[in-house]
């Protein structure tokens, strides 16, 4: 599953996939899955829109963002 992102789509090598993101692009990628997870528990079920491959990816911009010291409030995703 390709996310997208404010600059388009996010590539999938997880090494590189950050490396030239400011902490701003960082924090819009993470705010754009806390959003479609809410949008996911407003309709009513567990990942109807939003899968295991989207967990992955948050799980990712969290490590990087706690690489490089930043804020965030973690995802709270559906059971």
């Amino acid at each position: 599953m390709q996310l997208m992102g404010p600059g388009g789509l996010i590539a999938r090598g997880a090494s590189m996939r950050f490396v030239n993101s400011t902490d701003e692009s960082l924090m819009a990628y993470y705010e754009s899955v806390r959003k479609q997870v809410a949008a996911d528990s407003r309709i009513g079920g567990p990942y109807r829109l939003i899968g295991d491959r989207a967990k992955e990816y948050a799980q990712e911009l969290q490590a990087e963002m706690r690489r490089r010291q930043l804020r965030f409030t973690p995802i709270d995703w559906p059971n």
